[in-house]
């Protein structure tokens, strides 16, 4: 019922999950990940399991391989399950079960996987893979959303549109972006149009917050009043 994407920013080593479905509060059950070790999308009939436990074996260092395996063998479910994962290093690994509903399947590369059932075909998460590797020139959150946007002209989930959510994590334990819509006609849409709202000043507020190695963070309204402008100049400019 859903398809998302799971990648590893190369320029700032940041993980993000983007995910959209016809389905009630996607962000809410499908999307996981931690700051330094990776990041993991689990879905078709949800296991939540496979989220909080995904994450202590990223962050004990297993591999995206060995963390499916894992998880799916513990699963009397699991054929009815669709799991993708990425590790520390950038490494994909991915389960789809044979129960689930058709279309489904996934892709795997070097530092992204792209996965999907109840889908329209296979082109959705092929040009959701596609688009990502290609628009390289994207900052990140903006790479995983567009990269949904090219799944969705292909048909995306057969069964119409609900809900869509966007999760990234930098260097800290909380995460740095975390957009959800929960129910709404155009869920890709309504994701952006938030993602342009926190340009306004929520981004700006999350580089000055504490951090391990500045545990004060940036207390100076001023130093944010400037990154906000700063982001929102940013966001203007033209892409290719």
């Amino acid at each position: 019922m859903t398809w998302s994407i799971v990648a590893k920013d190369p320029e700032t080593g940041a993980f993000g999950v983007a995910v959209t479905t016809k389905f009630f509060a996607v962000g809410a059950l499908c999307p996981y990940g931690a700051a330094r070790v990776g990041a993991l999308a689990t879905q078709a009939l949800v296991n939540p399991l496979y989220g909080t436990d995904g994450v202590r074996l990223l962050a004990e260092g297993r591999s995206a391989e060995e963390i499916v395996a894992i998880l799916t063998a513990g699963d009397p479910g699991r054929e009815v399950r669709q799991l993708h994962v990425i590790d520390r290093e950038g490494r994909t690994a991915a389960h789809t079960g044979a129960e689930c509903v058709e279309w489904c399947g996934h892709l795997t590369d070097a530092g992204v996987s792209v996965a999907g059932n109840m889908l329209a075909g296979s082109a959705v998460i092929e040009a959701t893979l596609e688009t990502f590797t290609r628009r390289s020139n994207l900052p990140f959150a903006d790479r995983l959303m567009t990269a949904l946007d090219a799944g969705q002209a292909q048909g995306g989930d057969k069964r119409g549109k609900q809900s869509a959510a966007i999760k990234i994590w930098r260097d800290e334990p909380y995460p740095m972006l975390d957009l959800r819509v929960d129910d709404h006609a155009e869920p890709l849409q309504e994701l952006r149009r938030l993602y342009g709202v926190a340009h306004e000043r929520f981004l700006a507020f999350m580089d000055a917050m504490a951090t391990r190695s500045d545990p004060g963070g940036i207390t100076d309204r001023a130093w944010i009043d400037r990154r906000a402008q700063e982001i929102q100049e940013r966001a203007r400019l033209p892409s290719a």
